[in-house]
């Protein structure tokens, strides 16, 4: 019908004899062009089929070359016409594809068997670390405890020489530390926090500073070069020794239970003084009963205090006193599930962590 319309049209003289043809060609193209595409099953097929209709050889491509053929004043009337045919032939293209997907998607699930149980979902949970400092810092909390966090690269005035460290105490040394090249380190210890809380604090203090710590230690059974502490200050009149006990102990109690066998031993801090080291009973399944340090401890030396009030330009803490605490979480983790090695922690064994779940 559209041939003899065209035939027509070409008898009257409104088309001349190029443009008849032109027209006729792409009328041709069109029609075998949708036979074409509705006789393809898969799409390579149908990717086939678009090259050879709309590619740089293509059907369609071809019939274009003739334009350099038709007037200039006809042009436009052909230009409208393969722009209708190319929309006709790629909406073709869409809906044959989204029918090739459809029936794809069909024949991916015909042999399921809906009828059958499926698999259990795997059920996630928080990592023990995770738990025992939530577990720690809500204890400390019911006590009065509120956080504070500082930053993990820090300078050596925070981390040491406000904290009275003499400038050849190994801990200073880079055999010890991770150090920058600009002078600065990653913390040996959240104490640094401490002395940034009681830079901005007004007395009385009482923080507890969780957060990460990094050390060049050699990584064993029971110790991390990375590792997770939780570090607390208390600060106000008259605090004395036995305040920090009866604050650990009770800590360490409500974290194990009643029975937790606790022990302090002195030791030697720069920041501190008296200084304890804290050691809590670990009995582990298949292992004897052993003493395993999770803390150090003590009263805070004036001389912290002295460098903080001159940090503040002030006399704010000169005559107070307080305890201050770090304690390992890992430590935590192994004395309240009774692992043997520090070393699971990091690991990231599903079947490790599936046991706390």
């Amino acid at each position: 019908m559209r041939d003899a319309s065209l035939t027509l049209e070409l008898w009257r003289g409104s088309v001349s004899l190029a443009e008849f043809f032109m027209k006729d060609q792409i009328s041709r193209v069109e029609s075998e062009a949708l036979s074409l595409i509705d006789g393809v099953t898969d799409m390579r097929g149908l990717e086939d089929a678009r090259v050879s209709i709309l590619g740089k050889k293509g059907a369609l491509t071809k019939v274009m070359s003739g334009m350099r053929d038709v007037p200039k004043e006809e042009r436009p009337a052909i230009g409208q016409l393969v722009n209708k045919t190319r929309a006709a032939i790629e909406k073709a293209l869409q809906e044959k594809e989204a029918l090739l997907q459809r029936q794809a998607d069909v024949a991916a699930v015909a042999d399921v068997d809906v009828t059958i149980p499926s698999r259990a979902l795997f059920k996630g949970g928080m990592h023990p670390l995770s738990i025992v400092r939530y577990e720690a810092v809500s204890i400390l909390r019911r006590m009065g405890f509120s956080i504070e966090e500082g930053p993990e690269i820090e300078d050596e005035f925070h981390c040491f020489d406000a904290l009275n460290t003499p400038k050849d105490h190994p801990a200073r040394n880079e055999k010890d530390s991770f150090y920058f090249d600009s002078g600065k380190l990653l913390r040996p210890h959240t104490s640094s926090v401490q002395i940034r809380s009681m830079e901005h604090l007004t007395p009385p203090v009482r923080i507890i500073a969780p957060g990460a710590a990094y050390r060049r230690d050699e990584i064993d059974a029971t110790h991390l070069s990375a590792f997770s502490q939780l570090e607390g200050l208390y600060v106000d009149r008259d605090v004395r020794v036995s305040d920090l006990k009866g604050t650990l102990e009770y800590l360490l109690k409500e974290l194990f239970g009643p029975g937790t066998e606790v022990r302090f031993r002195p030791h030697f801090f720069p920041f501190t003084e008296p200084s304890f080291e804290l050691d809590v009973k670990l009995c582990a399944v298949g292992q004897k009963p052993r003493w395993i340090e999770i803390a150090g401890c003590g009263m805070v030396d004036p001389a912290v205090f002295e460098a903080v009030d001159m940090s503040r330009g002030s006399s704010m803490y000169s005559g107070l006193t307080g305890f201050a605490f770090g304690i390992g979480l890992e430590r935590l983790a192994m004395i309240k599930w009774g692992i043997k090695d520090i070393r699971s922690l990091i690991e990231n064994d599903v079947r490790f962590l599936a046991q706390f779940q």
